[in-house]
């Protein structure tokens, strides 16, 4: 089962807010979808729903053209969360699961299962007004794996969450795609998208500016970052040759090089100096790529 967008272009009258976006998702696999705001995510989101029509190209699922016929098999978390106040949480997601085409008895099971797994049982009875932000995150991500979809949409799951609750839902979703679900993960926190993505694009105005496998892009990426701390003042390190970026963290800095050989000229400098506490080259972050390749964009 794979999910697979050829070449779509969305345009909204002479605004284009998808540009020829090819991507390819597949069964088993949590694909990082990423953007600065405005980026055409959302749009993308609501063409694979088949809510928006492409303007040209096409989505398919498994082969076949995906529209609002096969929405059964989508779940979708959207950013902009969508549970009706006043409806008590087991009201709510007996009528989001009908029109899923479940029947009562298996969405109650169901349910249950959930609300046991988020430790919630006690809110079966209560309006969703009455439950905290986190636990009405975690009814919305009920509503939308209840009916078990191939195909699992996720804008910002982790919003609003403390390191807690974060964890919790991080653990669904794996033990998700372990079952099969092909996800679409889209997330501002790149530490997330990090930990939980093999393959990822960024989006750019409506443009990929960065797509492949998350190793490759490390390393097609050419810097790397290198973490010190010391018991000495590090500033002169700056003036190396090669080091591109500063940060000043408490106690240390990080460095970004253009390539691995600097480290070996920072570590040089550091001889004599004092206790060195930590030197360590790392791999560039997602973060560092996505700050990089989006910021040039901006200014293109």
């Amino acid at each position: 089962m794979t999910l697979t967008i050829e070449n779509v272009v969305k345009k909204f009258g002479t605004f284009t807010a998808v540009d020829h976006l090819s991507i390819s998702i597949p069964e088993r696999e949590m694909f990082g979808f990423l953007g600065a705001n405005g980026a055409g995510k959302t749009t993308t989101f609501r063409m694979i729903l088949g809510l928006l029509e492409p303007t040209s190209g096409t989505i398919t699922w498994n082969q076949h053209a995906i529209n609002y016929e096969t929405s059964n098999i989508i779940g979708y978390l959207p950013e902009e969360r969508g549970l009706y106040p006043k409806l008590k949480v087991r009201e709510q997601l007996i009528y989001l699961g009908r029109l899923r085409g479940m029947k009562k008895p298996d969405i109650i099971k169901e349910m249950r299962l959930w609300l046991e797994r988020f430790k919630i049982t006690d809110y079966e009875n209560k309006k969703v007004e009455e439950l905290s932000k986190g636990n009405q995150q975690k009814i919305q991500f009920i509503a939308s794996v209840i009916h078990n979809p191939q195909l699992l949409i996720l804008d910002e799951p982790f919003s609003g969450l403390d390191p807690v609750n974060v964890e919790l839902l991080k653990n669904a979703v794996i033990d998700l795609k372990n079952k099969g679900t092909s996800i679409v993960f889209s997330s501002h926190r790149m530490e997330h998208v990090e930990e939980l993505c093999e393959h990822l694009c960024i989006m750019h105005h409506g443009k990929p500016v960065v797509h492949g496998a998350l190793k490759e892009i490390k390393r097609s990426f050419g810097k790397k970052n290198v973490s010190i701390q010391a018991d000495f003042d590090l500033s002169f390190l700056k003036e190396v040759e090669g080091v591109v970026k500063v940060k000043e963290r408490s106690g240390g800095v990080t460095l970004q090089i253009e390539r691995e050989e600097i480290s070996m000229e920072l570590f040089n400098r550091l001889q004599g100096k004092g206790f060195v506490r930590k030197f360590v080259l790392e791999e560039p972050s997602l973060n560092d790529i996505f700050i990089e390749k989006v910021g040039a964009a901006y200014h293109e």
